[in-house]
């Protein structure tokens, strides 16, 4: 089949839907399928041709005021004069979606909108209700509905009244990545905290810099970048835990998964998740979690492996739970989450969404 994934961005900028969109393309090409990416670049510093892995990527310069939105009309009238067996649309929450379903005239429109209701920010939460009447036109026009969590399933289903189109499958994982981590031994008696995601104030990392002062027995590693990371910085600055926070950025994914596997507890204080590929991550590398409630990252709560705080994640609550989480870890042997699945997998059940009258 010609394949068309269209994402708001692609490798190699990161995040949870430029990882789906990877996994699943290089999978398909392996599969014999001509696969090819229609995204945008903000920066207008990437190849606007590329081929990496085999996937052909088209990459459009797009109008993204805070990382957001990612305004390329181009992709419209780029689709409408291609033919694709298969277009595969991803995320709501940015203009590409809408831009591509205006174009489709193909025999098969499928949409993963990575959808969380809400905007990160109260201008973006405002902007969403006139977008919704847009948003409508993506679903209606769609023949199937992929969301990746149960969670995210619920909303689009509320939202937007599609409940014969979706049908739920979550991201996958490389799982044989994750089989012989081992932790490396710590010379220093603190203890690891990691987050690992791009710095946006909705993800909550500032939440865990302003515990710090109460948790002397733990340093905190942050792994990403974004728009956030100056405010950030001056938070850990103020309450004089700089010295105590590990900033990391760019590293080789063998290094993150080591740091996966070397932290104690990883953290993921998010209030807008439709899934979270890091938490799955850190499960897999045998690592206690702890999450906010109240969105998709709640699936991952076990109470055992993973552990649920109510919103909003106030340092106190933090704190109580942090101290009380040693001993939940000694409970068990593995932090490994049943129901992780392996990328393979994702992209059979996809394959079959693909082929399906």
């Amino acid at each position: 089949m010609k394949i068309a994934q269209v994402c708001p961005r692609y490798f190699p900028y990161i995040g949870g839907v430029e990882t789906n969109v990877k996994e699943i393309s290089e999978r398909l090409v392996l599969e014999n399928h001509d696969v090819e990416v229609i995204t945008t670049d903000p920066s207008g510093k990437l190849k606007k041709k590329d081929t990496i892995n085999g996937v052909k990527v088209t990459r459009f310069k797009s109008f993204a005021p805070g990382e957001a939105y990612y305004f390329a009309p181009q992709i419209c009238i780029y689709l409408m004069n291609r033919s694709y067996d298969v277009i595969h649309v991803h995320s709501y929450h940015a203009l590409p979606a809408f831009f591509a379903a205006l174009s489709e005239r193909n025999k098969r429109f499928v949409f993963s909108p990575h959808y969380h209701r809400g905007g990160h920010t109260p201008l973006r939460n405002l902007l969403h209700k006139p977008y919704k009447l847009f948003g409508k036109m993506i679903f209606s026009r769609a023949d199937a509905i992929i969301c990746v969590s149960e969670y995210e399933k619920g909303l689009v289903e509320s939202d937007f009244n599609v409940k014969e189109k979706t049908i739920t499958i979550p991201n996958g994982l490389n799982l044989s990545e994750f089989e012989n981590l081992k932790r490396q031994k710590n010379e220093n008696k603190e203890k690891i905290l990691l987050y690992v995601g791009r710095l946006e104030e909705y993800k909550g990392v500032q939440y865990i810099i302003q515990s710090l002062p109460e948790l002397q027995d733990f340093r905190l590693r942050i792994v990403g970048k974004g728009p956030y990371k100056d405010e950030l910085y001056s938070i850990a600055e103020r309450i004089g835990v700089a010295e105590r926070i590990e900033w990391l950025k760019d590293i080789s994914r063998r290094e993150l998964l080591e740091c996966y596997a070397d932290a104690d507890i990883f953290l993921m204080l998010s209030s807008h998740e439709a899934y979270g590929i890091t938490v799955a991550e850190a499960l897999a590398s045998g690592t206690l979690c702890m999450v906010v409630k109240g969105s998709a990252l709640e699936e991952f709560v076990d109470g055992i492996n993973c552990i649920g705080i109510e919103w909003p994640p106030t340092k106190e609550k933090i704190i109580k739970m942090l101290q009380g989480m040693e001993k939940v870890k000694k409970q068990t042997n593995s932090g490994k989450k049943k129901g992780l699945i392996d990328w393979n997998d994702v992209v059979d059940k996809i394959g079959e969404i693909y082929v399906k009258k």
